[in-house]
């Protein structure tokens, strides 16, 4: 009886080692695979930034990644899944400004201080961003994923403009031209700096 016991509990012990060791391999499995992604997806933000998304290869994603083209389709299988991981990775390095909940008090002073934030995360990733807007009308993909930023800039200007007591379309108007980044970009050509480019901004506000 004692020798059964004991063949027993070597076969469990065998067993569970066994599951274990399976265990393992799958746990290993699946950090290499989220570890190739991520060099993919960096590799694509890489390249965007660098060329623009039009101008970027599936050869040159597996070339920069240090995988097969076959591994980035694998995880990626269509322009659009690229450009959604590349978009929410980037995102999430370069978050914009927050849209602040305004206390009472001079909106112009409101203004100036969220277009100065706005205004220096356009500066810091203006790259990226002329190749982004450059390619708005020649990928699906890349309209289809700027969509959220539309809807950002489209609560920021909203934002800004509750903080007048009465509603004025003309206002809104300029609010929503003066978040965008080919504004942004047009402005600095013009004035060489982001307080100056707020400072015309603001008298713009005032006329209205």
């Amino acid at each position: 009886m004692a020798f059964i016991k004991h063949h027993c509990s070597l076969i469990l012990i065998y067993h569970d080692g066994v599951k274990a060791r399976r265990n393992y391999t799958k746990v290993r499995r699946a950090e290499a695979e989220t570890e190739t992604r991520n060099r993919i997806v960096e590799a694509l933000i890489e390249l965007h930034e660098e060329v623009g998304p039009s101008r970027t290869s599936i050869r040159a994603v597996a070339e920069r990644a240090g995988v097969e083209r076959l591994t980035v389709y694998r995880h990626f299988p269509d322009e659009n899944a690229m450009m959604r991981a590349c978009s929410s990775r980037w995102a999430e390095i370069n978050p914009p400004p927050a849209i602040p909940g305004f206390r009472d008090g001079d909106p112009l002073a409101s203004c100036r201080r969220l277009l100065l934030a706005l205004y220096a995360w356009y500066r810091r990733n203006a790259r990226m961003l002329g190749h982004v807007a450059a390619d708005l009308d020649r990928m699906p993909a890349v309209r289809e994923v700027f969509a959220s930023t539309e809807t950002y800039l489209d609560a920021l200007a909203s934002a800004l403009d509750r903080r007048w007591p009465a509603r004025n379309k003309h206002r809104l108007a300029t609010l929503r031209h003066a978040v965008e980044f080919p504004t942004w970009r047009s402005l600095d050509r013009l004035t060489g700096s982001d307080r100056r480019s707020v400072a015309l901004v603001i008298d713009w506000l005032r006329a209205r």
